[in-house]
């Protein structure tokens, strides 16, 4: 039965999600899920179960961003950085992060996408990543991208590289390719290629920077910082957050 909390809660939910204008909501989303490991620590606990109790709370957001309209989610599951982390904390941190994109992959609810250096992961599990994604190629629905193995420096590293390739392959010099690439030519050459740049940016654990997510695709977007750490982020944490985002008039750079 539910408690006083619970309804009063419900109802808090239910009063932001009316009064939310649906034309001035996100199409993209990124998130970056932080505070697994904070979370843990203050209850006593494995890092791992920290990382766990995270990647249980990934499938109920992307519900509510279902619900909310958005068009595409961009989760940052594991940096560049987190593969110098020691052996014993990496590989159970692997194996959840494979676990929840093939459960992801499984639900048939969404199409994912695997974004990041994949050539800089185990080649077990790069395989497991990209045989999961690969099997919601004809589903339809909102985008979910999960950035593993992701640096927004080395994605840009990335791209410069395969627009240097594509042009050597055609016959282009490189003083030609210097006298003509344009912002869009690197853009192509991203791992979000083809994909609108996020409108909302989220982070939580309270850390108010960027840490090399989507530096690229960011220049534009609304930054929301919460101090929830992931495991502990609710729907109305999200509803905040796409509640600031649709108050903000947004300039673009200007």
């Amino acid at each position: 039965m539910p408690t006083p909390r619970d309804l009063v809660y419900r109802a808090y939910n239910s009063s932001l999600r009316r009064h939310l204008p649906s034309e001035r909501l996100p199409r993209h989303i990124g998130v970056m899920l932080d505070g697994n490991r904070r979370w843990a620590r203050l209850r006593g606990a494995e890092t791992a179960d920290g990382h766990r109790a995270g990647a249980e709370n990934i499938a109920p957001f992307l519900g509510w961003c279902e619900e909310a309209g958005v068009e595409v989610v961009t989760l940052w599951l594991l940096s560049t950085d987190n593969l110098n982390r020691p052996t014993q904390e990496l590989g159970p941190l692997l194996t959840i992060i494979e676990g929840v994109v093939e459960q992801l992959a499984h639900t048939g609810r969404w199409p994912v996408r695997v974004v990041g250096a994949l050539d800089l992961l185990p080649a077990a599990t790069a395989e497991r990543l990209v045989g999961a994604a690969s099997s919601t190629g004809a589903v339809d629905g909102m985008l979910v991208n999960v950035a593993i193995g992701y640096g927004g420096r080395r994605e840009i590293a990335d791209a410069v590289r395969s627009l240097l390739r594509d042009a050597a392959e055609s016959g282009t010099t490189l003083e030609e390719l210097a006298d003509t690439v344009t912002v869009e030519d690197i853009a192509g050459h991203l791992y979000t290629r083809g994909l609108p740049d996020p409108d909302l940016v989220i982070r939580t654990s309270g850390e108010q920077r960027l840490g090399g997510f989507l530096l690229w695709q960011s220049a534009h977007s609304e930054f929301y910082f919460c101090e929830a750490f992931w495991p502990d982020f609710r729907k109305v944490d999200f509803l905040r957050a796409l509640r600031a985002y649709a108050e903000r008039e947004r300039r673009f750079g200007s």
